[in-house]
């Protein structure tokens, strides 16, 4: 099938691939770092849980 663009439609590849989670130890620091980076995602989340209770 061809898209409106007139290229031929591209399918995900089905091949596995590594985990990058699985990849990276779960390591004390890499854990803070995790944390701390996802700050907005969870201030983010807060502030819809709290405007869907509403």
């Amino acid at each position: 099938m061809q898209e409106p663009n007139g290229q031929p439609d591209q399918q995900p590849s089905r091949t596995p691939q590594p985990n990058q989670i699985l990849a990276v130890p779960a390591t004390i620091e890499n854990c803070r770092t995790d944390w701390e980076a996802a700050a907005d995602v969870r201030q983010t989340m807060a502030q819809q849980v709290a405007k869907a209770a509403h």
